[in-house]
């Protein structure tokens, strides 16, 4: 124990000798830092960093002593001995030389990956190295066997089979591009070394000037520095830089925001305000127009996260800024965006046109900058309440957009006129699509006003080739050029939704039998089902309003056969994509949800479904009641349902025990359907027309006078449906007073009837009665024979269904005397009585078994 505290007082005896010596050593660098200038701050550190090491190995004390070793007095004496000190500028020259010793190493294994890192490193450490003084020589130097080195590569590439390994390759053509980067910078420096390399070595380096260090700026004198502009504000950068704008830097800006786009915690709000900045000093169009793109593109990003849209101000902003580009591009035809085109590296200095070409190609994509404009500004409508002012002030917005697809599309038609561009096809195609899905669904005074304010603005000598200005005077002759073109230069989608676009135009505008013809011609309700949902949507859509123009038109039967698919499914707004259904027992994941909002239409562009269902249960009642009449009076006829949809709600309307007055559509349908069926037609008549919601169809009046013809003649047939049997003779004359037709129309009506055998009747022209036959009605036994005939019918032919799903429709269906799968009876094979043994199934039935044979339709079949 002794020994140990008495190392613990030597250690502690030597460590207090050593802090000493460290403290008058301090002391010491102390007086020499004070003697120094300020541009020796790199040395300091050195300095300090010594102090510190040998002030931790001094501080070693206690048990640390014992683990020494023998080595401790050899180590003493290494530390004893003298360092020598390297400047920094001495150990960047240092680490500049151990990198391109491994670029030398690498290029002898062609490990080209790993060469295009440390050549990166040697880039910076030379850029370092430059900011003191002049570039190294060998750094230069470096360069050229690099060079060198690379074209060899290149060339043994060329002529050897064995080809190099991608990351391989990819390096060797990420040092290409450097080098030829870096060759117009150091280009004079290369060609004098490449004369005379030793010659170029061997010259004495000028004496270099020390660059003073900037200070670094502290915070209460950098108010000084900040420009008196911009009410005392200005941008200022890392490290408390104030950022420069001019237009040599901004190809420099923009390559540091095109490189931070997309990474987490980057502001984008505040690269857009650097953008414009950028735009206000840009000079020339080449930098108006990549800021342009690089802007428009960077406030894009603001709304795609979620279901998010993008903020109004930006939109606005990014609207303007496309049409802005739209004005540079028709002034400056030199310079062409288009999608193909190479990317330009050099940052210094801008693209020239070259001997040969007419063009200075931007790469970039307006019809995508104008699709996800369209897209942005529906998303936003979807977010709004439709029932709110901001909406009508948000919907006005669509104005500027359909100027700036309309600009979009003779820009494009513009680059389509020159073959050497090589436009897509597709490109003109998407634009023309949008621009004819903004004019479909709206009226055509609506859409005349669209076509006078896009023709404003464009410039006198700008021509469109598709819709020539003033050739154009009538809403339905723009729609009938914009789909003509894209039937004939595009296919799949594109083309199947111009077709439905053009059918929903015809329909809007009651031109029935021309959408009826081109929808059965399209052969669309074939493939519909192949399509992607927003086509699917857009099937719907028209669907539904080719049966509104149907109903227009007087047409009941072909409006309920048409809305028939839409509104008997019940999910009507998940169909026309107006809203989302909430299913009892459906289980719906958050991603399906999302999408499913996605998907909606905006407000404006709905279909409004309380008309819809009034007008489907108005031609359901018309097409119903008639028939259930028919079938009540004559049980021989078969059964059959118009609208399993109408039935259920009628069949529910009736169970009712106290029915009191109207309040609803389906209310007022239903009512009017029990009058009807009573023979009230007038009743029915004013259940029908008491119906608010007709008020929203254009010409409520004629469609009114439309529903009291259609009702009075449905009440004819239901009146003499019902109570035939009742009558001998029925006077023409009667039935026109009773239900207010002329006597030409109830004789139609009665022959029509007649001529279809609805009716056991005849019609005496002399007298002008109708005359019913006697003995025509069956009997109630007559009647359940019949019924029960019908069934069987069902039954068997449910039967063969089942049994040739079974047997795979093969001809010995009903055979089962012989083969494998033979089953002798219920029990199979032999029996000797009750309880004797059983045998398998394959040997054959004994006399007296029940052998299955398919009855009357197995005999029918064998035969």
């Amino acid at each position: 124990m002794s020994r140990f505290f008495r190392s613990g007082d030597d250690s502690s005896s030597e460590s207090s000798s050593e802090e000493e010596e460290l403290y008058s050593e301090e002391e010491e660098e102390e007086e020499q830092d004070e003697s120094e200038e300020e541009d020796e701050d790199e040395d300091e550190e050195e300095s300090e960093e010594g102090s510190s090491s040998d002030e931790e190995g001094g501080k070693k004390s206690g048990a640390a002593r014992f683990l020494r070793g023998d080595d401790s007095e050899s180590e003493e004496s290494d530390d004893e001995a003298p360092k020598t000190l390297k400047s920094a500028k001495d150990k960047q020259l240092a680490e500049l030389e151990s990198i391109i010793d491994t670029i030398e190493k690498r290029q002898k294994i062609s490990d080209w990956g790993a060469i295009s890192v440390e050549f990166d490193k040697l880039n910076r450490q030379a850029s370092k190295i430059a900011e003191r003084g002049r570039t190294p020589k060998l750094y230069i130097k470096a360069i050229v066997e690099l060079e060198d080195a690379m074209n060899e590569a290149i060339t043994k590439q060329k002529v050897t089979p064995k080809k190099m390994n991608a990351t391989s390759a990819r390096g060797l053509n990420a040092v290409k591009q450097k080098i030829k980067k870096l060759k117009q910078d150091y280009q004079t420096q290369v060609d004098s070394y490449r004369e005379d390399p030793l010659d170029f070595l061997a010259s004495d380096e000028e004496d270099e000037v020390p660059v003073p260090k900037p200070k670094k700026i502290k915070a209460e004198d950098f108010a000084e520095l900040v420009d008196d502009d911009q009410e005392g504000f200005a941008t200022v950068g890392k490290g408390g830089k104030t950022l420069l704008f001019t237009p040599e830097s901004i190809f420099k800006h923009l390559r540091g925001i095109l490189e931070s786009r997309g990474k987490k915690n980057t502001d984008r709000v505040e690269q857009i305000k650097i953008m414009e900045k950028l735009h206000e000093v840009a000079a020339t169009p080449y930098q108006q127009i990549k800021v342009l793109l690089t802007l428009v593109s960077a406030r894009f990003d603001l709304g795609s996260g979620g279901s998010a849209s993008m903020p109004l101000e930006h939109w606005k902003a990014a609207e303007k800024e496309i049409s802005t580009l739209f004005e540079v591009l028709e002034t400056n035809r030199d310079y062409v965006v288009i999608e193909n085109a190479e990317e330009w590296d050099d940052d210094e200095k801008p693209p020239t046109l070259q001997a040969g070409e007419k063009y200075i190609k931007i790469p970039g994509s307006i019809v995508s900058y104008v699709e996800r404009l369209d897209d942005e500004l529906t998303r936003s409508l979807q977010t709004i309440d439709p029932h709110t002012s901001e909406y009508i002030e948000r919907l006005t917005d669509e104005g500027s957009l359909y100027n700036v697809i309309f600009r979009g599309l003779l820009y494009y038609e513009t680059l389509t006129k020159d073959e050497s561009l090589q436009t897509p096809q597709d490109s003109l195609n998407r634009i023309v699509m949008r621009r004819l899905e903004h004019v479909y669904f709206k009226p055509s005074q609506v859409v005349k006003i669209l076509e006078e304010n896009a023709w404003k603005p464009v410039p006198a000598d700008v021509e469109s080739t598709i819709t020539p200005r003033g050739s154009i005077s009538d809403a339905t002759n723009l729609l009938n050029v914009l789909c003509n073109y894209l039937f004939t230069n595009s296919d799949g989608i594109i083309r199947a939704r111009a077709m439905l676009c053009q059918i929903y135009f015809l329909a809007l505008h009651d031109e029935y039998y021309k959408a009826r013809d081109m929808m059965l011609m399209s052969h669309l309700q074939e493939t519909i089902g192949s399509f992607d949902v927003q086509t699917q949507i857009l099937y719907n859509r028209t669907l539904v309003q080719v049966g509104l123009c149907a109903f227009r038109k007087g047409l009941v039967y072909e409006a309920q056969n048409t809305l028939q698919e839409i509104c008997g499914s019940g999910r009507q707004k998940e169909l026309l994509a107006q809203g989302v259904m909430i299913q009892r027992y459906a289980q719906v994941s958050p991603e399906q949800e999302r999408l499913e909002k996605q998907r909606q239409l905006p407000f404006h562009m709905h279909i409004n479904l309380e008309l819809l269902e009034c007008v489907y249960l108005t031609c359901s009642m018309l097409l119903e009641i008639p028939l259930l009449a028919q079938t009540g009076s004559s049980p021989d006829i078969k059964k059959r349902v118009i609208s399993k949809t109408y039935r259920r709600m009628l069949e529910y309307h009736e169970r009712q025990i106290f029915t009191g007055p109207p309040e609803n559509t389906r209310d007022h349908v239903m009512q009017a359907s029990r009058a009807l069926a009573a023979g009230e037609w007038k009743k029915a008549t004013n259940f029908i027309h008491s119906i608010k919601i007709w008020e929203l169809m254009p010409n409520t009046d004629e469609i009114k006078t439309m529903l009291s013809k259609q009702i009075q003649e449905e009440g004819l047939r239901t009146y003499l449906f019902t109570y035939a049997p009742f009558y001998d003779t029925l006077a023409i004359s009667t039935l026109s007073s009773m239900f207010e037709l002329e006597d030409r129309k109830v004789s139609a009506i009665v022959s029509k009837m007649i001529s279809h055998e609805e009716l056991a009747a005849a019609l005496d022209q002399v007298t002008s009665t109708v005359i019913f036959r006697k003995g025509v009605e069956l009997s109630r036994l007559q009647s359940l024979a019949l019924t029960l005939s019908d069934k069987a019918a069902q039954l068997i032919e449910t039967n063969e269904r089942t049994l040739e799903q079974r047997t795979q429709g093969t001809a010995n269906a009903f055979d089962r005397r012989g083969g494998q799968n033979q089953r002798g009876g219920r029990g199979g094979g032999q029996r000797g009585g009750r309880g004797g043994a059983r045998t398998g199934g394959t040997g054959p039935r004994q006399a007296g078994g029940t052998q299955f044979t398919g009855g009357v339709l197995g005999g029918a079949v064998r035969g």
